[in-house]
């Protein structure tokens, strides 16, 4: 058996497919199939939250529809580039026990490495600001709420 056997299963391929892709499931296509059910779950959401995304460019930043969609996606890509993480630093052992039982085993590497170093780069940047938008929503449609009561005369 060889490394280009289908049943070969790269750490560095699972870390920068996750990286790069994961937010829609392609990692877990990769290493699981695409039978994978949880594969298919992380591209409904991950096309919801570019949905929020399109129409908060097209209808502006008052669309409260677009600030509820948009964290979706900010979550999708957080689960994402924690899994690269996850994947990149799984130890040799327990992966080449997991996903390549009888075949080469997978030695980690600078691709690697760096491949985690991103995601955590992107995903520690994506989850604040995911958090940091929806705190930002949720405080001017409280103000605007507290506007309207207020502004509003009680007959």
């Amino acid at each position: 058996m060889t490394a280009d056997s289908p049943s070969y299963k790269s750490k560095t391929l699972a870390t920068w497919i996750a990286l790069i892709g994961g937010s829609v499931g392609l990692h877990r296509f990769y290493l699981h199939g695409f039978r994978d059910v949880w594969g298919w779950l992380f591209i409904v959401p991950s096309t919801i939250g570019l949905y929020g995304v399109q129409r908060m460019r097209h209808l502006g930043v008052n669309d409260h529809l677009a600030w509820a969609l948009i964290p979706l996606l900010g979550v999708m890509l957080s689960i994402a580039m924690l899994s690269a993480i996850v994947y990149g630093l799984t130890p040799d052992e327990k992966w080449n026990a997991r996903f390549n039982p009888s075949g080469p085993d997978h030695q980690m590497n600078w691709a690697t490495v760096i491949g985690v170093a991103a995601a955590l780069i992107i995903g520690g940047a994506v989850l604040m600001a995911t958090i940091a938008f929806s705190a930002q929503r949720y405080f001017e449609y409280q103000a605007e709420t507290a506007q309207g009561r207020t502004a509003t005369p009680i007959q």
